[in-house]
């Protein structure tokens, strides 16, 4: 075998052959005893070099599982083991998953099925302490081994756990060179294991946080009002990411004078500000438009005003717009504010974006800029589509083409029912999101309604 800088037994070969050849070798000892302790440095300086490496990988860019499969591989390797294994437990107290070394854990979990809270294992999380067993047969917590499983003699075990929570186990069987599991060892793997429980610890943290972030953006959205003749369905897909609390809003309401109000906005920014502003801007709308009335401009330029009263105005695109019905016909008028254009799908399956020349700027920017009022007839059985920019925005793309993509997927889903048009329309984005997003679809009636 050529020499290796890192194995313990070339890095002592190679010191102690230096010593000889500068005949500085202490006097009384034997190559023997210098090359054994000089092994034993190489070996301490390795098992800590790949401790290390496993703790550092908790704070990659790497998934738990991945983290977890690097600490039970680090463990077999450093103590070294035959077999290795990390038991992770569910928020219910059960093994909900296993990762193994040495042995096939797949096939294992397939035939045995997950470590059950009994025996050897069980003892480790019911009494919160390292365990280490000489004879595994011999221990009278043993349950012996399921028909499939290799049969192993000594064993070492630590708890996952960090705060006084368990999440599991990691264990070792049978080192190979054959010698008993020793302080060392333990030590070693309860390093680990800590690593591992902060891993666990932390992603769990960071689903409930992501949970509660959803669950409170989704409570601030409306429930949308029927407007029948006319469908609507609304849509929120929050970003992938934390903080996942982001300033994308949809609304509709039925107006005094019979129009149909909708509007959808985007506030500037992603953090935790970004939705209680959201919905302030939201309900100072609600509040113009029922109480005030006018053409949707004149609407948009009071909420300029407004955000004056803010030290520092936040800013927003939005769409608002007015879907009137005269002579049982309809027609949409609105006025946009930096943001995306609204798309309409024609009942024939032909997607047109109504993107006026007079484009005006976000809210909160500037009040003395005018704002511009435009006017679409609605054809019967069309959809009128409004979104926000997290459906047609990716990094590294031109919003051109992400906006051409919506217009050619809404186009084949032309006569879907609403719910699924804007499930698939923002499934077909992908399994990412970058930005939270928003979608507000509309379906006028196919036929005249009087």
């Amino acid at each position: 075998m050529p020499d290796d800088p890192r194995r313990p037994e070339d890095v002592a070969a190679r010191v102690v052959a230096a010593l000889e050849q500068a005949g500085r070798l202490p006097d009384g000892a034997s190559l023997e005893e210098l090359s054994a302790q000089v092994r034993q440095l190489a070996l301490g300086q390795r098992r800590m070099r790949r401790l290390l490496d496993a703790v550092v990988a908790i704070s990659a860019d790497m998934d738990t599982r991945a983290v977890l499969e690097r600490i039970v591989d680090a463990a077999t390797d450093l103590v070294p083991a035959r077999y290795g294994a990390l038991g992770v437990l569910g928020e219910n107290g059960e093994f909900v998953d296993l990762l193994t070394v040495g042995v096939d854990g797949e096939r294992l979990k397939a035939d045995l099925g997950l470590p059950q809270r009994h025996g050897l294992l069980g003892s480790l999380v019911a009494q919160r302490k390292p365990l280490r067993v000489g004879e595994i047969t011999a221990d009278p917590r043993s349950v012996g081994f399921p028909a499939g499983h290799p049969a192993m003699r000594t064993l070492l075990g630590v708890p996952l756990m960090v705060r006084g929570t368990v999440y599991g186990n990691l264990y070792l069987a049978d080192k190979r060179d054959g010698t008993p599991f020793t302080d060392d060892d333990e030590a070693l793997l309860t390093a680990l294991a800590s690593a591992a429980s902060v891993s666990i610890e932390n992603a769990r943290l960071y689903e409930r946080l992501k949970r509660a972030a959803e669950h409170f953006q989704r409570r601030m959205l409306p429930v949308l009002p029927d407007l029948r003749p006319i469908e609507v369905q609304g849509h929120y897909q929050p970003a992938s990411e934390l903080p996942r609390l982001g300033g994308d809003w949809y609304d509709a309401l039925v107006l005094p004078d019979g129009a149909v109000c909708v509007m959808i906005g985007d506030v500037t920014g992603h953090d935790v500000e970004a939705a209680p502003l959201m919905g302030q801007i939201r309900n100072m709308l609600r509040a113009l438009v029922y109480d005030r009335g006018g053409p949707s401009g004149l609407i948009v330029s009071k909420l300029d005003r407004a955000l004056t009263m803010f030290d520092d105005p936040p800013t927003a695109t939005l769409v608002l717009g007015r879907i009137e019905r005269r002579q049982g016909r309809y027609t949409f008028r609105w006025s946009n504010a930096g943001h995306p254009p609204p798309l309409l799908i024609g009942p024939e399956g032909v997607g047109t974006y109504l993107a006026p020349t007079h484009h005006g700027i976000p809210v909160g920017v500037d009040p003395s800029v005018p704002r511009f009022d435009h006017e679409h007839p609605l054809p019967p059985g069309s959809t009128l589509l409004l979104y926000t920019d997290g459906l047609v925005e990716r990094r590294g793309q031109d919003i051109d083409t992400g906006l051409t993509a919506l217009a050619d997927e809404a186009a084949r889903l032309s006569t879907a029912p609403l719910d699924r048009l804007c499930a698939e329309l923002v499934a077909g984005h992908g399994q990412v999101f970058d930005d939270d997003v928003a979608v507000l679809a509309l379906r006028i009636p196919a036929g005249l309604v009087a």
